[in-house]
């Protein structure tokens, strides 16, 4: 019996993969959402559009405040420690960076010590990434989840190294690559029958695509002023579209900032997967604070622009996929210009789409 611990869409998204392993296989498994992201029903289209089973339990357990992190992941806690007890899984699969990962991973880790020998495992997805930014609380999830965890699939040879220098036993590790190249592989087919461009008007290879949500950006006033301002620039220099589908998270800062978004950038709601994919395929240019983002742009040949001072996905540095621009307005048009003079053309970092397969076989053995 499988655990699979999610709570945010691009864990969904991750997760598929191996939900969809375990399915062909007939492992018996079960999804268990907290429903940390802000809204269930938007969660609940990703589930429908990757063809995957609606969860056996939903927490519903939303952040409160950015003040309350801790109080957050208790909550988690708490709800997750009952439905394990109750379930009794072999292996516990969190994915991530996210405070469901923590709490799941904490979880497991306390329930060793109980007087009953429970003798749960757990697996960290996407294992050994670091920005080395401590400010970070995604950095503190993987790094601890990291340091909790009996398996650790890795993307790549340097998330490997970097659990090394932590002193993680090397043989907890193993390089599966990221499931992200089997979801995007898996589902170019439907994300090619995605009417979005027609919806709104954009011609392939004629817009800059954005996305902007994370905390340490849109909570702060200055860097969201600065990113909004930079994309002003960009529009003014290049005259051509700019796409902004907007997190409920940055709406809210903005209006609690009250905040004038320039009217060269369109604002749209959030979409689907399918949607963002067929969105982020045809841009001329993706400018964003994600880190799902950075992988997805670098598979489909788009060059990015990355909204923050670090990366924890340094290979995208490296091969010339991404750049990091940070958060001041000339230095996001400057970034820009050099990414739009590149070639298209670089090797793949996160592995040939297999990696679901891969950490089912190590799960199985």
């Amino acid at each position: 019996m499988i655990a699979i611990i999610m709570g945010t869409r691009p864990e969904i998204i991750k997760m598929s993969p191996i939900i969809k392993e375990c399915e062909r296989r007939g492992i018996e498994y079960f999804i268990l959402h907290t429903g940390q992201h802000y809204s269930y029903n938007m969660d609940k289209l990703f589930y429908k559009q990757l063809s995957l089973p609606l969860p056996d339990y939903t927490l519903g357990i939303r952040s409160r405040s950015p003040m309350l992190q801790s109080e957050h992941t208790g909550r988690m806690l708490i709800r997750i420690e009952k439905i394990l007890l109750k379930e009794k899984p072999e292996i516990v699969l969190v994915e991530g960076d996210t405070n469901t990962v923590l709490a799941g991973s904490v979880c497991v880790s306390k329930l060793k010590t109980y007087p009953i020998n429970l003798n749960i495992l757990l697996g960290h997805v996407e294992a050994g990434l670091r920005s080395y930014d401590r400010t970070m609380t995604e950095e503190i999830n993987r790094v601890l989840s990291d340091h909790m965890s009996d398996y650790l699939f890795v993307p790549t040879q340097k998330a490997k190294e970097n659990c090394l220098k932590e002193g993680i036993e090397e043989k907890k590790i193993y390089i599966t690559g990221n499931t992200i190249v089997d979801a995007v592989c898996e589902n170019m087919n439907k994300v090619k029958k995605s009417k979005i461009l027609d919806k709104l008007n954009l011609k392939k290879k004629n817009y800059f695509l954005v996305t902007a949500h994370r905390q340490e950006n849109v909570d702060d006033k200055t860097k969201l002023l600065g990113i909004l301002d930079g994309l002003r620039k960009l529009h003014e220099e290049f005259s051509i579209d700019i796409i902004y589908p907007m997190h409920p998270r940055t709406k809210k800062m903005i209006e609690k900032f009250k905040i004038s978004v320039s009217n060269s950038i369109k604002l749209i709601e959030p979409v689907g997967f399918f949607e963002l994919l067929q969105l982020e395929a045809n841009a001329k240019l993706v400018l964003t604070d994600s880190g799902g983002l950075q992988e997805e742009s670098c598979i489909l040949r788009v060059p990015c622009v990355t909204l923050r001072e670090n990366t924890e996905r340094p290979e995208t540095l490296d091969t010339g996929c991404n750049i990091l621009a940070g958060t001041d307005p000339d230095n996001i048009l400057k970034a820009a210009r050099i990414m739009l003079e590149k070639k298209t053309v670089w090797k793949e970092l996160f592995g040939e789409g297999d990696a679901g397969k891969k950490i089912v076989d190590i799960i199985a053995k």
